[in-house]
């Protein structure tokens, strides 16, 4: 029996369930499609009502209770595609390259379905970060795909080195085929943003060993560092020579669970595949029509993100105001615990550069190492086990042996 009855999870990234506030204006333009009788509500700003109108009539029946396409709605399709189109300085992005789905994962999972053939030697791998999301893991092993674990560089803010792929892709031959690598930027857990060179070096690297690239770039609105800012992959790729802006095929994920949004329980993300071949993407249709279309509400609430208010709409101020609070709390909370992190004896931490998570390293002493065995558990997961038990706080350890040998 503990003397607590609530737990604090700092592990997930539920920015909302953490204290953070809705955006008004996405809770208000949904409100209004949910019980569209507050569309002869006057005290609702103008814009967010004729949102909610203009929204509705794209929803199959005018309602936010029907089914729509399995791969999204082609309007909301298409915002989303000119909202890539914005973000990247003019890099053209097409709505028939959109899949909307129920959460970035969701969208993961469909892609390495795609991917996933083969036994032994010809089982699909997949070049996964250590440290990576801590549900990736599983999510690969459930589709029958081996990880093939690369190290980022904790020195040097985690970086991704062109020698450890190396490393990871030559001892992974002759065990599994690599397909496909897998990149976070913003980096989940690890809060590391890569620079233009960096991204480069990883592109180059999946143009000469054939490998699809998996960009999770969820935390692309939250980057902290004045020194850095958040690059897509795919404009990246556009401005490399044609060997490679031709040939190498990215798959890039977004979702409404980015830190400023913060709507992780509305269930909706997206993604964009480039460069694939046709006969793939008919595959990938089939793949994804086997699954019910994504919440509409989800779906809406993904075109108030990539299209928010304009300058000279009612809501504009308002919204921009909550959205530069959302993160300038972010950017005090990532700095203020990395501090405190840092600080900690037998602890060291690495500032964070973008997202909502910190990694930090531990030192333990040798005693502490000794029980662990004694106990036949690692050293980081007694330290989980006694911070539930001491301090009533959820957070994992790294990534289970069993995947990072």
């Amino acid at each position: 029996q503990k003397p607590f009855k609530e737990l604090i999870d700092i592990n997930s990234c539920s920015p909302h369930q953490a204290g953070m506030k809705p955006v008004s204006y996405v809770r208000q333009v949904l409100a209004v499609c949910l019980y569209p009788q507050l569309l002869e509500d006057k005290s609702l700003p103008v814009d967010v009502r004729l949102r909610a109108q203009s929204l509705l009539e794209v929803c199959p029946g005018g309602s936010v209770g029907s089914y729509t396409a399995s791969s999204g709605m082609p309007h909301i399709r298409q915002s989303i595609a000119e909202f890539i189109t914005r973000r990247d300085g003019g890099v053209p992005s097409y709505a028939k390259d959109i899949i909307i789905s129920a959460g970035s994962q969701r969208g993961m999972m469909l892609l390495v379905r795609l991917l996933a053939r083969g036994e032994g030697v010809t089982r699909t791998g997949v070049l996964t970060p250590l440290p990576c999301p801590h549900t990736l893991p599983m999510l690969l092993d459930e589709a029958g795909v081996k990880l093939v674990p690369y190290q980022l560089t904790e020195e040097r803010g985690w970086a991704v080195d062109l020698d450890e792929l190396h490393r990871a892709l030559k001892t992974a031959r002759g065990h599994c085929e690599p397909r496909a690598i897998y990149i976070s930027n913003p980096g989940n857990p690890t809060g590391h943003v890569q620079d233009r060179k960096s991204i480069e070096e990883v592109i180059q690297f999946a143009a000469a060993e054939r490998l699809v690239l998996l960009v999770d770039e969820v935390f692309q609105d939250s980057v902290y560092r004045q020194d850095r800012e958040f690059i897509s992959y795919k404009k990246v790729l556009f401005e490399m020579d044609e060997e490679y802006s031709e040939t190498v095929e990215l798959v890039s994920f977004h979702s409404l669970s980015s830190p400023c949004m913060g709507e992780c329980g509305l269930r909706a993300g997206f993604m964009e595949a480039v460069n694939m071949d046709p006969e793939v993407m008919q595959y990938l249709d089939i793949l994804i029509d086997t699954d019910i279309s994504t919440p509409v509400t989800g779906q809406l609430a993904l075109d108030l993100m990539v299209s928010p208010p304009k300058p000279g709409d009612p809501s504009y101020d308002t919204y921009t105001q909550e959205i530069l609070l959302a993160r300038a709390t972010l950017s005090q909370n990532a700095q203020r615990a990395w501090q405190f992190l840092d600080g900690l004896p037998g602890m060291s931490c690495q500032p964070a550069m973008g997202g909502v998570y910190l990694y930090p390293s531990l030192h333990l002493p040798p005693e502490i190492t000794e029980q662990a065995k004694s106990l036949e558990v690692e050293a980081d997961v007694l330290y989980c086990q006694r911070l539930l038990a001491g301090r009533r706080c959820v957070c994992r350890s790294r990534l289970p042996t069993r995947w990072s040998d």
